[in-house]
C-alpha cells in the first residue's frame, strides 16, 4: 500500500490565519502545523539550516498563533493571581513572567508568558490550549469585576545573537535598556508595539507585539525584514531542536492538563508559590501532591539508534514508549537529533523509580531504518542539555556586537 507523504491541506476559514500569514508565506513555507486553531509555519525547507541561522545569526518568526488574552478592570490583579500558580505581587508593571495556569486537580492548562502592562492590565500570551472561555467561566463563578478579551495584538520573534543589532536599527538605542523578561512600548513608523526580551529559543531575543495587528501586521513585518537585511536576517519556523536542547516544554507534548508542575520538576521553586497568602486554582491539590511526592518525572534522555530527525519536519508525530526490563514505564514526549551534541536527545515522562541520572532504559523508536530493530538503548541525563543555567538569553546584548559565533555549552551525559 502506498502512502501519500504530502497530502494536500486546505486552508479552511474555521482554522484561523496569523495576522502575519501572508507576509511569512512569501518566504517559502514548506510545512504548516496548527497551533491555537491557527496555521503556523513549521519550517521553510531545511530545519537544520534554520537551527544554525538561529545560533549564529538572527532569525524572524511568525508567532501570531500566540493568542493574546487581556485581563483588565478593578479586580484584574486578584483575578489574574487566582489563575496562576506564581505570586503576582512579585511581578512589577513592565515585567513579564513565565506562568502556569492549573485546574482544580493541579493539571497544567497552559503555560503562557504573562505581561503586566499596568497595575490592573495583563496579557497572557498563550501556548497551545484554549483559555479564553475557561477564564471567563472562572470570572463568572468568582463574581469578579474583570474584562477578559482576546485582543487584536500579534507577536513576531526576532531571535539569535544578532537580534539586538536588528532591534537597535529598528527602535534605537533604547532597546538596550530592556532587561531579560521585561517590556517596553515603542512606535515603529506610527505602529504601536510592545517589545519584550523573551523568546522560545534559549538565545538572546525579543518579541514584538503589534497593536491593531489585523491592520498593521504586514507593514510591521516588512519593517523588521528591512531592518534585518544588513545583519543577514532569515525567516524560520519555531526551532524545536534548540528548545529541546534548552529543556523548554511544549504544551500538548511535554505538558498537558494531565501533567502537574511537580512532575516536570517546576513545582518546588518559584513557579508554584504555595506559601503565598492568596489562593489560586489548584493550590490544595498541588499542596497534596507536594506532600505525597509525584509518581512520574520528566527527564532528559540520550537515545541511541537511528537519527530521530528535527521534530520540526514531522519526524516525531507521536510519543515513543520508554521501557525498563521489558515493561513500559513512560514515554518520550519530544525528541530530535542535536547537531551540536551529535546524538539523539529527548524529554521523557517516566516513573519516579526510573528517573535518576544514569538510569539505563530502552526506547521504542519504531522502524526508522533497515536494521529492523525498534528498541534502542537510552540513558537518563541532566537537562537542560545545553546551557544548564540558561545564561545565554540573559547575556549582555551590547557585547554581542563584537562577539563571533558560538556553539553553546553542552552538558549532556552529566
Amino acid at each position: 500500500m502506498s502512502v501519500n507523504q504530502h497530502p494536500r491541506v486546505l486552508l479552511y476559514p474555521r482554522i484561523r490565519k496569523s495576522p502575519f500569514f501572508y507576509a511569512s508565506r512569501r518566504h517559502g513555507v514548506a510545512m504548516y502545523s496548527v497551533y491555537n486553531h491557527t496555521y503556523h509555519p513549521r519550517h521553510y525547507g531545511d530545519p537544520i539550516a534554520e537551527y544554525w541561522a538561529l545560533l549564529e545569526g538572527v532569525t524572524l518568526w511568525d508567532v501570531g498563533v500566540e493568542r493574546q488574552i487581556e485581563i483588565s478592570g478593578p479586580d484584574a490583579f486578584d483575578f489574574t493571581n487566582l489563575l496562576i500558580t506564581r505570586d503576582l505581587s512579585k511581578c512589577a508593571v513592565g515585567q513579564c513572567k513565565y506562568v502556569f495556569l492549573t485546574d482544580q486537580h493541579g493539571g497544567i492548562l497552559n503555560d503562557p508568558i504573562l505581561l503586566r502592562l499596568e497595575e490592573n492590565r495583563f496579557w497572557l500570551s498563550l501556548a497551545d490550549s484554549d483559555i479564553l472561555l475557561w477564564a471567563r467561566g472562572v470570572a463568572t463563578h468568582a463574581g469578579m469585576d474583570v474584562s477578559i478579551e482576546e485582543i487584536d495584538v500579534g507577536p513576531v520573534q526576532v531571535q539569535g545573537p544578532k537580534s539586538y543589532a536588528v532591534m537597535r536599527d529598528l527602535l534605537g538605542d533604547a532597546v538596550a535598556d530592556i532587561r531579560y523578561y521585561y517590556l517596553h512600548d515603542f512606535q515603529i513608523d506610527g505602529i504601536d508595539v510592545t517589545v519584550s526580551r523573551t523568546g522560545y529559543t534559549g538565545e538572546i531575543g525579543y518579541e514584538i507585539y503589534v497593536h491593531e495587528a489585523s491592520k498593521n501586521a504586514v507593514r510591521l513585518w516588512e519593517k523588521v525584514w528591512g531592518a534585518g537585511q544588513a545583519h543577514g536576517l532569515q525567516v524560520i519556523g519555531p526551532c524545536h531542536i534548540r528548545r529541546i536542547e534548552g529543556g523548554m516544554l511544549a504544551h500538548g507534548a511535554d505538558i498537558t492538563v494531565d501533567t502537574n508542575p511537580f512532575e516536570i520538576g517546576m513545582g518546588y521553586d518559584w513557579m508554584v508559590d504555595l506559601d503565598q497568602e492568596a489562593d489560586f486554582i489548584g493550590k490544595p491539590a498541588l499542596t497534596r501532591i507536594k506532600a505525597e511526592g509525584p509518581r512520574r518525572k520528566l527527564v532528559g534522555l540520550e537515545i541511541d539508534g537511528p537519527d530521530l530527525g528535527t521534530y520540526n519536519d514531522g519526524s516525531m508525530i507521536d510519543v515513543l514508549p520508554v521501557l525498563a526490563d521489558g515493561t513500559r514505564i513512560g514515554e518520550v514526549t519530544s525528541a530530535c537529533r542535536s547537531p551540536r551534541l551529535e546524538k539523539n536527545i529527548g524529554l521523557a515522562m517516566v516513573s519516579v523509580e526510573h528517573s535518576e541520572v544514569g538510569t539505563t532504559l530502552q526506547v521504542d523508536v519504531g522502524a526508522r531504518d533497515d536494521s529492523g530493530t525498534d528498541l534502542v538503548p537510552a540513558v537518563v541525563v541532566a537537562k537542560p542539555f545545553i546551557d544548564p543555567t540558561k545564561e545565554q538569553p540573559k547575556g549582555d546584548v551590547t557585547a554581542l556586537e563584537t562577539a563571533g559565533p558560538r556553539g553553546g555549552s553542552p552538558v549532556a551525559g552529566g
